[in-house]
């Protein structure tokens, strides 16, 4: 069935590519697959080395095949998360080897189908998560991480959907098993996940969401949250003022002295869950004292204290339970669940802005910078903007560029928003 799908490449690109409103691809151009003599090419995003924005570059890799149990997906949408950017610096626990591809998330449409591959076909709409290699034109992962994706939902929307919805519902339902009249705690209530929390919450009854965010953020967002409060601002205080008790729930994904205040602010039977270290990252390479600072700053958990006050203290780690842990049933059933909210249309992923491959340095720039409201996208077809179109290219063989920070206020200006 794999040489099937590989025999049927040539016109299922056409159809994806006439679907887009494009002529077939023959060479040249910025999209679209290449042949040099009988290899196939595609553009793909690729980290060099670990550090910073310099050792990212877009170039020409040869084109992925799916082995057996794999489809192969023409992708459409990649999703950009702050997991991205610990891996750029390689600020996480046995970094993979460079030169690779970044990425875990993506949508598009089904090309090619591994051997014994069942229940999807060539040119199914679908997204899917990724063991790297997201930041690509086609990637190939096993069946068991894609899923297909309503009609009515956007490739841009589908990228912005499974790390985000699957990290809020498994953390609200299954480790901390949210219900009517509790309240939750959440920072960075204005990313993806944050506002994916934010929805999930809505659909139980007389639930309170207490969030941290950035002042600018929060006339975008105050809707979505009862408690807004500054991310700087002493948030302890200003929960307790309002819940003497404090809340049930802490979601925290920035980790450092937060960890010690989430749990301080736990009702009995409260659970604080972990499930990210923002606050290592605090310039653009990996600081070993940002690394140590964070560490230190981490309240020392005493059993005996979680027993004597009827506390939970929890970690969670989508990609570990995926890809490590071999809870891919678990996640397809919260997936399941997870789109037939959205076609109640009772959640909707908050997409921030769409970026071409080539201004990957930019949208990361722009997440560092903690800008976005809900999810940065990287559009495969979208044509990046004149300022941009160089910036992410390879330029020598080493793939070392000077960095200019002066123009990153003009850049932010035009950047492609979502309205």
């Amino acid at each position: 069935m794999a040489k099937e799908g590989v025999e049927k490449a040539e016109e299922t690109e056409q159809m994806i590519e006439k679907e887009a409103g494009k002529e077939p691809a023959e060479g040249g151009g910025g999209g679209g697959s290449h042949r040099l003599g009988d290899a196939q090419e595609m553009r793909a995003v690729v980290l060099a080395g670990f550090g910073g924005l310099n050792k990212l570059r877009v170039t020409r890799k040869a084109m992925p095949e799916p082995q057996d149990g794999e489809l192969k997906i023409r992708v459409k949408a990649c999703g950009l998360n702050f997991i991205d950017l610990m891996v750029r610096q390689g600020n996480i626990d046995n970094p993979p080897k460079t030169p690779l591809v970044p990425g875990f998330e993506c949508s598009g449409i089904v090309e090619a189908l591994g051997d014994s591959v069942k229940g999807y076909e060539i040119g199914d709409r679908v997204m899917a998560f990724v063991n790297y290699n997201a930041w690509a034109e086609v990637v190939c992962t096993p069946v068991e991480f894609v899923y297909k994706i309503p009609d009515d939902m956007s490739f841009s929307e589908a990228a912005a959907f499974p790390m985000n919805f699957v990290t809020a519902y498994m953390m609200l339902f299954e480790v901390a098993n949210l219900r009517e009249g509790m309240s939750v705690l959440v920072h960075s209530a204005g990313g993806g996940v944050g506002q994916a929390v934010a929805q999930l919450c809505s659909t139980i009854p007389n639930v309170t969401v207490f969030g941290t965010a950035s002042t600018f953020k929060h006339e975008a967002i105050k809707d979505s949250m009862t408690h807004l409060f500054d991310r700087n601002a002493d948030y302890v205080q200003e929960v307790k003022r309002i819940s003497a008790e404090g809340v049930d729930i802490v979601l925290d994904c920035l980790c450092g002295d937060n960890t010690g205040k989430g749990l301080s602010l736990l009702k009995p039977l409260g659970t604080y869950i972990l499930y990210g270290s923002s606050n290592m990252v605090t310039g653009e390479t990996k600081s070993f004292f940002s690394f140590a600072k964070s560490w230190w700053q981490v309240e020392k958990v005493n059993p005996i204290k979680l027993y004597e006050e009827n506390k939970v203290i929890a970690g969670f780690s989508l990609l570990n339970l995926l890809f490590k842990q071999g809870r891919a049933g678990l996640i397809r059933g919260v997936v399941d669940k997870l789109i037939g909210l959205y076609n109640q249309k009772k959640i909707k992923p908050v997409v921030d802005s769409l970026w071409a491959l080539e201004e990957v340095k930019e949208a990361m720039q722009r997440i560092h910078d903690r800008g976005n409201i809900g999810k940065l996208i990287l559009d495969v077809e979208k044509t990046p903007t004149p300022l941009m179109a160089n910036d992410s290219t390879e330029t020598s063989e080493a793939g070392e560029e000077e960095e200019d920070h002066e123009g990153d206020s003009e850049n932010k200006e035009r950047m492609p928003f979502i309205q």
